[in-house]
């Protein structure tokens, strides 16, 4: 890989443009954002419907939040997969099938009357989802050429990607609250329809499908090993870390992680994920900092809204309405990414992002039972949103940098599988840390709101600590720009 495409990943142009004849970049850049929406909206939307969905559908308690663990599973259980569908099937195919996948299951959902028809519906969205994913980044990757205007795209992308989630807990309090927790399901209806029309515009089968099989027996070993991770991390809420069921469970999913690697770079002919692909600098330090920044995105939405919820006694439609500021540091961060890499350079820029989320996180971890919303909440929101943007755009333009367009799907996948297991190891482990800080400040005498939120500050530090870390790392291992001579030299 030659060392410009490594070292400025937001300026060097490799790839080629679409020819007269391609997708329209403008309504692609669309099919792909909308479908960012629909997966990250999907994610966070029931989170505040759980208990009105409970309620309706006479949910067990143990039961209630496999309605978001059905769709966590299946999601990452089969990300890796739905990269490399779109490499083999073709953009527009694929991507029509998850629509129709994710427009049905979402229909279902809202129609269940029964647990187990729900948690299906859930499950089925994340199969969708783990299709949708991999494929909207991959459109942007085979569209826009490297440089300004792929930075761009990402910056647009990207802004989809942090403030779907915080849309998603508004939108989720406003229809709960407003109409009746169906139509958290019912809303993407017309999502599904609009994407699909937009895609059936622009998307063309760039290419015909690549020769060969689907590698059976890789996706089978890599579906499985995902699975059982993010399931027994799901898990650990009810079984400790050091339960005998924790460590075979976390255990089988290295075995079967091993078997994975192993079957891809010994014996499949035409393997899921080619591992030489992880020799190219930028796509492995991008998907190890991607899994970083994706647990402190969801471990800074999770125990803000819980510190609204139960420690501030926000409602749920206030609580959504809180992450209003977040939204906009966001799309600050996100649209700037791509001038503040022009001018810096990527390393730079992605470092820069990465330590101002820090600081947002820690910021946060001053919070206590009589923190005001503008005075405590709103700063921290704006600053945090800010370098998540900045580092999401930063990050994806440079693993998506020098990458083969026929193995766009396989990146994309792989940077949608770190941000979601990141997020899954993150949430349970910070969880467990909260936990346990809560129940010692308990111990101490604190009243029950004042240990909650030692317990969420506890997170708070260690999701700072975890930017750090993919600071330093950014710092380390992605190539300083070269210089540039001066006049006359």
């Amino acid at each position: 890989m030659p060392e410009s495409v490594l070292s400025t990943p937001l300026t060097t142009t490799t790839a080629a443009p679409p020819g007269p004849g391609g997708p329209r970049k403008s309504l692609v850049l669309a099919t792909a954002c909308l479908c960012q929406l629909m997966v990250t909206l999907d994610a966070s939307i029931v989170n505040i419907a759980l208990p009105a969905m409970g309620g309706s559908l006479d949910f067990a308690d143990s039961a209630l939040p496999w309605v978001v663990n059905a769709y966590a599973l299946a999601f990452g259980g089969l990300l890796l997969l739905g990269g490399r569908v779109a490499d083999l099937a073709g953009h527009r195919r694929a991507l029509l099938a998850g629509l129709v996948l994710f427009g049905v299951a979402s229909v279902l959902g809202g129609f269940a009357q029964t647990p187990a028809q729900l948690i299906a519906a859930r499950a089925g969205q994340g199969v969708a989802s783990a299709v949708l994913a991999p494929i909207g980044l991959t459109l942007i990757m085979v569209t826009f050429t490297e440089g300004a205007a792929r930075a761009r795209a990402l910056g647009v992308w990207s802004m989809v990607t942090a403030g779907g989630s915080a849309l998603g807990v508004l939108l989720g309090g406003v229809l709960t609250d407003l109409l009746d927790w169906r139509w958290v399901f019912f809303v993407n209806a017309p999502l599904v329809l609009v994407a699909a029309a937009l895609a059936s515009r622009s998307v063309a089968t760039a290419r015909p499908p690549r020769a060969g099989r689907l590698d059976v027996v890789g996706a089978a070993l890599g579906t499985g090993a995902m699975s059982v991770l993010v399931y027994g991390l799901m898990s650990t809420d009810r079984h400790p870390w050091d339960s005998p069921r924790t460590i075979a469970t976390l255990g089988t999913a290295v075995l079967l992680g091993l078997a994975f690697l192993g079957w891809e770079a010994r014996f499949a002919s035409a393997p899921i994920v080619r591992l030489g692909v992880l020799r190219v600098r930028t796509a492995w330090v991008a998907s190890l900092i991607v899994t970083l920044i994706g647990a402190a995105m969801l471990v800074g939405f999770y125990f803000c809204s819980l510190h609204l919820q139960n420690v501030l006694h926000y409602g749920p439609l206030a609580a959504g309405a809180a992450f209003l500021p977040f939204c906009a540091g966001t799309m600050a961060g996100s649209m700037t990414a791509g001038r503040l890499g022009a001018r810096f350079g990527g390393r730079a820029t992605l470092t820069g992002g990465l330590v101002l989320a820090g600081l947002g996180m820690l910021w946060f971890s001053g919070l206590g039972v009589s923190s005001g919303y503008l005075t405590a909440f709103v700063g921290p929101s704006v600053v945090a949103g800010a370098g998540v943007g900045i580092c999401m755009v930063a990050n994806t333009a440079m693993g998506t940098s020098g990458v083969d367009p026929r193995e766009a799907g396989l990146v994309s996948g792989l940077l949608n599988a770190g941000r979601q297991c990141g997020g899954t190891i993150g949430l349970a482990v910070l969880s467990t840390l909260a936990v346990a800080a809560t129940r010692h400040a308990a111990a101490a005498g604190d009243s029950t709101p004042a240990a909650l939120a030692a317990g969420y500050d506890r997170a708070f530090v260690v999701t700072a600590v975890l930017l750090a870390v993919a600071a330093l790392i950014a710092v380390v291992f992605v190539p300083a720009p070269p210089r540039r001579k001066a006049a006359g030299v």
